[in-house]
């Protein structure tokens, strides 16, 4: 009789060591690679070209670009060759789906506005969000970028830390309220 086989013990917790990559649709690889690379600095570091998709096999001709971040994190994008962007979300607001690029200080935000306003890009902001100051913009592609940079100190985020479960909980609980009355 064979040994029977025991189950690997399930960690605490998943090791997510950081940001790998984020990748969202583009409708052109080329237009994507001049606003990531010539105007936002992010080189072009990687490209991917097949017919098939690995993960599910399916046929679907793309080009896969990825643009490095300081930190060695990337920003991608799959072309699918048919001139189409990612479109947006209809049941969802659009300032509320967008990646947030972490820069040095509010100087850099500054000068990044000038250089995106520069080259004819609508940019809100600076916003004092209290823990951040950021920038918004929209990519080629529909995407909404965040340019931000902490505005406390690090002893400031771990009181935040602390009272974030109980800031959820209570956000729960409000919005059990919200829907009941919603019903009602």
């Amino acid at each position: 009789m064979p040994p029977a086989e025991t189950a690997p013990p399930v960690p605490a917790s998943v090791p997510v060591r950081g940001l790998h990559h984020f990748a969202w649709r583009c409708r052109d690889s080329e237009e994507t690679r001049r606003f990531y690379e010539d105007l936002l600095g992010l080189p072009l570091v990687h490209v991917i070209k097949s017919d098939h998709v690995p993960s599910t096999g399916e046929y679907c001709p793309y080009v896969h670009i990825f643009f490095q971040m300081r930190d060695g994190s990337y920003i991608a994008f799959f072309d699918l060759g048919d001139d189409t962007a990612a479109l947006p979300s209809p049941n969802t607001p659009a300032w509320v789906n967008h990646i947030a690029l972490r820069v040095d200080s509010v100087a850099d935000l500054v000068a990044a506005k000038a250089r995106l306003q520069a080259a004819g890009v609508e940019v809100l902001g600076v916003t004092d969000h209290h823990i951040i100051e950021s920038i918004y913009f929209f990519d080629p592609n529909g995407l909404r970028v965040e340019l931000t940079t902490p505005a406390v100190p690090p002893a400031e985020m771990e009181a935040h830390a602390r009272s974030a479960h109980a800031e959820l909980d209570a956000w729960t609980e409000r919005k059990a309220q919200l829907r009941a009355k919603a019903a009602a």
